[in-house]
């Protein structure tokens, strides 16, 4: 007679910042609370994208926060991995899968500034602090007088640098500042109409090895159907553009009863010129959505932008 065997130990890999632990320690108390006979160990693993201290558009940016992490679970070092969902790329490495996506958090962008004013009330010629080509581009859409001051390092230093390098502002996601409690420190949320968001910002992406059946039940409750449908139709639109941190580009997907409606973005590293675009579908049916508002965009100008930025890089 067969057995039936339950792991009762998970390995959580993850980046040491206290944003990522965070994130992790969230995912342990919940799988806890949910199998209270597992034993669940937070491996903190550090990245290419923790050492390098220059923008991650100059080297390609996405997967540089999870590539190390992905080869440990490859080799069978932890079990499961716990990334934002904004830091991987579109291409999963073969023999994993991402086994499950928790309620999305807040997908906003936040503008935080020393004195509380909001992005039109900001001097001209005011100094803002990003990193991101996607917020850059649509800053300077909005406010071609701004001077964007490239802003490395985790949340909290981040935060710290905007009095360090007297900065008028900074712009971060606002899920990382709700994750760590610190909300307060935003001065104006920014409404996905005036700073579209990064593809699958705000959301988390639990990973694990294909084939691997029990790891994948033990953490099947934590998946929200409605978050996997909006940041897995937000990611088809990345892969059709075949996009990263060199590209100044940003989907994002909502749900409406059973509609599922996404927007998405390409734009000149300046902001000068933006090409923006929106579809609709049923929800059963839009697993396509994300490759047919690429091609819409590609049809207005988004190839051109795209063939420009490459050749430069």
């Amino acid at each position: 007679m067969s057995r039936t065997y339950f792991k009762d130990e998970l390995r959580l890999g993850t980046r040491g910042s206290l944003l990522a632990l965070a994130q992790a320690n969230w995912v342990k108390s919940r799988i806890k609370e949910h199998s209270p006979g597992v034993k669940v160990t937070v491996v903190h693993i550090k990245t290419r994208g923790d050492k390098i201290d220059f923008s991650l558009s100059q080297v390609g940016g996405k997967g540089l926060f999870v590539k190390e992490i992905e080869e440990a679970l490859l080799r069978g070092e932890v079990d499961l991995a716990v990334h934002s969902a904004k830091d991987l790329p579109g291409l999963i490495p073969e023999g994993l899968m991402l086994m499950a996506f928790p309620e999305r958090e807040d997908p906003r962008d936040v503008l935080i500034s020393g004195d509380g004013k909001s992005w039109r009330d900001l001097p001209r010629g005011g100094r803002v602090g990003t990193s991101s080509l996607r917020r850059r581009a649509q800053l300077l859409h909005l406010r071609p007088d701004l001077e964007i001051i490239p802003l490395r390092g985790n949340l909290d230093t981040r935060l710290k640098k905007l009095s360090a390098l007297k900065l008028d502002a900074i712009v971060v996601a606002s899920a990382g500042l709700r994750r760590m409690g610190w909300e307060d420190r935003g001065s104006e949320y920014l409404d996905p109409e005036v700073m579209l968001p990064a593809i699958g910002q705000g959301a988390l992406a639990i990973e694990g090895r294909r084939g691997d059946e029990q790891v994948r039940q033990m953490v099947a409750f934590l998946n929200h159907p409605q978050t996997q449908a909006c940041v897995t139709v937000e990611r088809a639109f990345l892969n059709r553009l075949e996009g990263g941190c060199q590209v100044p580009m940003a989907a994002f997907a909502r749900i409406d009863s059973d509609r599922l409606a996404l927007t998405g973005l390409v734009a000149t590293v300046d902001g000068r010129k933006l090409i923006k675009g929106k579809v609709e579908g049923s929800l059963e049916k839009s697993a396509d959505l994300g490759e047919k508002l690429a091609e819409e965009l590609l049809e207005k100008g988004a190839g051109d932008i795209l063939r420009e930025i490459y050749k430069t890089r």
